[in-house]
């Protein structure tokens, strides 16, 4: 099948918004490949209801791994279009003292990583089209409080290679961009309820939902914006100021 579908790789496509975003190109017509790191059930569940997918396992925590991933990818499908990395690790420090091990692990699989495997995929990558890198961030690029703390570093960390990127490594065809959804699912130690109020406090009061921003990368995949942009998919929540995680601010009854 994938003589005949342009492919894409989605890191930690097997649950949640990447998971959303591998159905909605499976959909659109693509081959997926969806990678995981200890999720091989959730993987092998969803590929088997895809029309052509398969499943790729790698610890992102080694970047030696993941651009071994790449490169072994790179050599085997005949036209991968798109790279969207977005696995994430999603974990509370505090913004008074910084934890190193948590720093360490966000630094690494948030932001190092994908930018390795970006650099892998666009020097190995063929397709006869241009390619396309999708770095997934987060609105707390433009809407940052102080929860979170080394999460929120090492997606400023990731936007901060889109750029240069798209400079300095991809081909003038090649497009490398950022998106950045809000608060889309329930997240941390959230229950729905929670998730429920303080995924509405954005400017239109709605919840995102998740088909939003697979809808989203497929129009990113059509590379029909300037390389290097990056697009916010949160119904306005980043041009708000909110003074804490809408997790918190929820639970505390506030709205900023």
């Amino acid at each position: 099948m994938t003589e005949t579908r342009p492919s894409i790789l989605v890191s930690g496509g097997a649950k949640r918004i990447g998971a959303a975003i591998v159905r909605g190109f499976a959909e659109a017509g693509w081959h997926i490949v969806i990678h995981y790191r200890s999720s091989a059930s959730a993987a092998e569940a969803l590929a088997t209801t895809l029309p052509s997918a398969e499943t790729i396992q790698c610890d992102l925590a080694d970047g030696d791994a993941a651009v071994a991933m790449v490169q072994s990818l790179a050599e085997r499908l005949p036209d991968w279009r798109a790279l969207v990395n977005s696995a994430a690790v999603f974990e509370p420090d505090d913004v008074t003292a910084l934890d190193p091990a948590t720093n360490r692990k966000a630094m690494e699989i948030n932001a190092r990583t994908p930018a390795r495997m970006a650099q892998a995929y666009l020097a190995h990558a063929r397709t006869p089209v241009g390619r396309r890198v999708i770095q997934v961030s987060d609105q707390k690029l433009r809407n940052p409080n102080p929860d979170f703390f080394s999460y929120t570093m090492s997606k400023h960390a990731l936007h901060s290679t889109i750029a240069m990127l798209s400079t300095g490594v991809a081909r003038a065809e090649d497009r490398v961009y950022g998106l950045a959804p809000g608060a889309i699912l329930p997240s941390h130690d959230q229950t729905s309820e929670e998730a429920e109020v303080s995924h509405r406090l954005n400017l239109l009061e709605r919840r995102t939902e998740a088909k939003e921003i697979a809808d989203a990368a497929l129009f990113l995949a059509k590379g029909q914006l300037a390389s290097g942009q990056t697009l916010y998919c949160d119904s306005g929540q980043h041009l708000l100021r909110q003074s804490r995680d809408v997790i918190y601010l929820a639970r505390e009854g506030r709205t900023a």
